[in-house]
Parts: C-alpha cells; sequence; structure tokens
C-alpha cells in the first residue's frame, strides 16, 4: 500500500477509479491544474510514494532527484517508447523507482474521427468537395503508414467501406495481408495512394520534404499520431502547393500552431480519443497498473 499517491495534474480518472484510488493509499491528493514548472510538481508531490501523471507535464531527472522518497510512477497517458515519454524512466530504473504507462485507450475514436472528416471531404457536406461529384469510400486508394492498434482499426474500417487500402510498415504483418491488406513500399504507397495516414508512434518523423514529393499533389493527408508524423517546413510547402488537404484532431499532431490557420488544413484542436468510453478503459488500465506494482512489492 501506498503512504500517499498524488494526482500531479488532471488525469482523466473516472469518479469511480478516483474512488477505488484509496484503497491502494493512506492518502490520496488530486490537483486540477497543470503545473507551471519542476518548482511546483515538486512542491505538489511533497511526500508522497506513488505519483500520477498525464501528458502535459514532465516529471524528468530534476524533479526524481528531489523527490527520493517517490518508489512508483503512473502515466496516465500513452508510453510509446522509454524515448518518447515524459518520464525519465532511464533515471527511474537506476534508482529503484517503477515507471508504468498505458496503452490502445482512445483508439476508437480515433477511426470515427477519420472516418467522419473523409466522409464529408469526399461528399463536400459543409465544406469545400475534394473533387467534382461527391465520391464514396469504395474503390478509394488508401495508405496507411504505420500497422499499430489504431493504423490496424483504421486499415479495418476503410476495407469494410471498400476501400482499396494499403499499408508500409516496419514489419510485415502477414495476418492482415492473409485477410486483404496489401502491403507496399512507402515510396509507391506515396505514389498511388490519394489518401494517406500516418498513425506512427511519438517522436517518429518518417515524412520529409523527399516523401512529401513522392506524395505529389491533390491529395489528403491524416495525421492520427500524438505529435507530427512529418516535418513541419516540408508539410508546409506541401499545403502551399495547392489542391492538397491536410487532417488532424490537434495542434500537437499539426505541428506549429500557425499552420491552423491555413485554408488547407481541417484541425479542429480537440483530442479525438478522448471520450466517455476512453476515459473508462483508460482509468481500468491506470488502476491494473496500481495493482500490478503492488502485487510485485
Amino acid at each position: 500500500m501506498f503512504r500517499k499517491i498524488v494526482a500531479i495534474e488532471p488525469v482523466s480518472l473516472v469518479k469511480e477509479a478516483e474512488e477505488k484510488l484509496r484503497m491502494y493509499a493512506e492518502e490520496v491528493a488530486f490537483y486540477g491544474d497543470i503545473p507551471a514548472d519542476d518548482d511546483e510538481i515538486v512542491r505538489r508531490i511533497g511526500d508522497a510514494d506513488g505519483v500520477l501523471v498525464s501528458y502535459t507535464s514532465r516529471i524528468g531527472r530534476e524533479v526524481l532527484e528531489r523527490c527520493p522518497q517517490v518508489r512508483y510512477v503512473g502515466m496516465c497517458c500513452s508510453l510509446y517508447s522509454e524515448a518518447s515519454a515524459n518520464v525519465d524512466i532511464a533515471y527511474a530504473r537506476e534508482h529503484g523507482i517503477t515507471v508504468l504507462g498505458i496503452r490502445d485507450y482512445g483508439d476508437r475514436g480515433v477511426v470515427e474521427f477519420v472516418l467522419c472528416e473523409l466522409v464529408r471531404l469526399l461528399h463536400g457536406y459543409d465544406r469545400p468537395m475534394w473533387r467534382e461529384l461527391p465520391l464514396e469510400i469504395t474503390g478509394l486508394k488508401t495508405g496507411i503508414i504505420g500497422l499499430g492498434v489504431s493504423g490496424a482499426m483504421i486499415a479495418e474500417a476503410l476495407m469494410f467501406m471498400g476501400a482499396d487500402a494499403r499499408y508500409y510498415s516496419r514489419t510485415r504483418k502477414e495476418d492482415r495481408e492473409a485477410a486483404g491488406l496489401r502491403y507496399q513500399p512507402l515510396d509507391q504507397l506515396l505514389r498511388e495512394c490519394d489518401v494517406v495516414f500516418t498513425c506512427l508512434n511519438k517522436n517518429v518523423i518518417l515524412l520529409d520534404g523527399e516523401a512529401f514529393a513522392q506524395l505529389g499533389n491533390g491529395k489528403i493527408l491524416f495525421n492520427t499520431s500524438i505529435g507530427p508524423g512529418h516535418d513541419v517546413k516540408a508539410l508546409e510547402r506541401w499545403l502551399n502547393a495547392g489542391g492538397n488537404t491536410f487532417v488532424c484532431d490537434t495542434i500537437g499532431a499539426l505541428g506549429d500552431p500557425a499552420l491552423a490557420e491555413n485554408p488547407a488544413v481541417i484541425c479542429p484542436g480537440v483530442s479525438a480519443g478522448r471520450t466517455a468510453q476512453a476515459f473508462e478503459l483508460l482509468s481500468k488500465k491506470v488502476l491494473d497498473n496500481i495493482r500490478t506494482f503492488l502485487g510485485t512489492q
């Protein structure tokens, strides 16, 4: 059992999960705003031995050095890799601090966002129509770059709607290919597909100037990643070339707030994965991680 667990910022736990936290700690504290700096994070942690953090703050080496009583950090956000994490996992490991994160809790909302925006563009609902006549997804040449959980779900949805779907991934997915999803090298996929989706891990940049040249003009590009999967300047040049459209849900996925003013950009500024169902699943996974940690002590 923890002596004290502190959520240093809003961590999106549902009320029931917040109450269940009290089963695992003598004291629980929640903060409703994002800390301004490391000093504030240290102050909020205080004498806590358990810490919860979302994606909006960073718990780096400096914070952990000043909070030697911490033995557990629960990331209430996606942990894709040690390098991309907003917690200094290497330092934590060296000092016996366990860091556990979660994944795959908001993917269904992302798929719904993609289908919603794509249909609106193809049919011209409440925005300029992509081509001269309305188009169905049926037969549309679509390419998915990155076939993790969300990429695979987008591929399944597109194929269900009749799209001509292809994918590129660092590793081939034989089970997906057996189900009819076609693999293509990245350059070929970019050239041949009219609509492309980047579904990459955080800090993975695959689309540079050369890639955008291969993509060409008259295309639609979606980014469903947490951060940009593209070089920002190369994206800007591609947008200004004319006839192109870029779609993402958040400014973070766009990479530059100034680009949100570009008429070729569709960015509602709201995370598509943050739904009531996603918060339920996030909460369950956060509590599961805490139980796993305590079970090893």
